[in-house]
């Protein structure tokens, strides 16, 4: 039996959130209804928090209330605070992202609190969120090292794992928020995560910076991580780390697992269109580094195929 792996798209939320050009609410329905039309149907479509702090990120709500217009799927807002959290369940949000942190200087910098504010914040909305009857994705920022901190204690990041997932999250997600991790570090944390907790709830996201980002995702996948959060075209990066570039592209990742023989239940023709539309739509997004490859050899598939 071939194994199903599951690719979130973080594009449309962390992906644009860093860009300069700030797309409109139509716009960034577009995008959207381009990755769901690849089958791709697990989307983090944008985040309730301050316009005036991330202006990319302006008009969420209406985004949400648009995406009736796209079809069904797994659609999931990030959510810095309670009032993040209200703002996304009037709007009918059913999974909301809270981001904990592996380092002091990270929180500080991010959402100025301490690393254990943010905990503790993260745990009123988990239990306000249960009561609604909303999924909580819980992410750690900065889960193998931090801009300011430096290296990120492997054991600290396990202990709040531990915590969240028995408290209810619904998902754990490392966030190699700088492209700080090596496939070894990646290996023996994610290890430590599925002997402890199993893999059903655990999930991954990495960024590309030093094209570590597959090698990354093959090394949880060995350990038995079955859930990694992507980008379109390789959008994202971090405004904290000089250099930092974009979150490992979707397109890359679902490349490797279907030759790996993983089922993604994503249409690699669909997505390529998806990403040539993000880099029309930022006029920044690199698209994958798979893609000058890739674009060829479908088409030489197609022409086989209609033969």
């Amino acid at each position: 039996m071939r194994e199903q792996v599951i690719i979130n798209d973080v594009g449309p939320r962390d992906g644009l959130q860093n860009q300069g050009q700030v797309l409109s609410v139509t716009e960034r329905l577009q995008l959207i209804k381009a990755i769901r039309a690849s089958g791709l149907d697990h989307i983090e479509v944008g985040s309730f928090v301050s316009p005036k702090a991330v202006p990319a990120m302006a008009g969420t709500g209406s985004v949400f209330a648009g995406l009736a217009q796209v079809g069904a799927g797994h659609y999931s807002t990030l959510i810095p605070n309670m009032r993040g959290y209200e703002l996304a369940r009037d709007a009918g949000v059913k999974t909301v992202v809270m981001v904990l942190y592996g380092s002091e200087g990270m929180a500080r910098k991010n959402v100025n609190m301490s690393r254990e504010q943010a905990d503790e914040v993260t745990e009123a909305i988990l239990l306000q969120a249960q009561g609604d009857g909303i999924a909580v994705i819980a992410t750690i920022g900065v889960a193998f090292g931090c801009p300011f901190d430096g290296p990120v204690d492997p054991g600290l990041v396990a202990d709040v794992a531990g915590k969240f997932l028995g408290l209810g999250a619904n998902r754990f997600v490392l966030a190699d928020t700088i492209a700080a991790a090596n496939p070894l570090q990646v290996r023996e944390l994610t290890q430590r995560l599925v002997t402890e907790h199993g893999a059903s709830r655990l999930g991954c996201h990495f960024h590309d910076t030093r094209a570590m980002g597959l090698a990354n995702v093959f090394a949880a996948i060995e350990s038995g991580i079955r859930y990694f959060d992507a980008s379109i075209a390789g959008l994202g990066g971090c405004p904290f780390a000089t250099g930092a570039g974009g979150n490992v592209a979707t397109e890359d990742v679902v490349m490797m697992l279907e030759q790996m023989g993983f089922i993604t239940g994503i249409n690699l023709d669909a997505l390529m269109v998806a990403s040539d539309l993000a880099q029309q739509l930022t006029g920044t997004a690199p698209g994958g580094r798979s893609k000058a490859w890739l674009k060829p050899w479908l088409a030489r598939q197609s022409a086989a195929c209609a033969d």
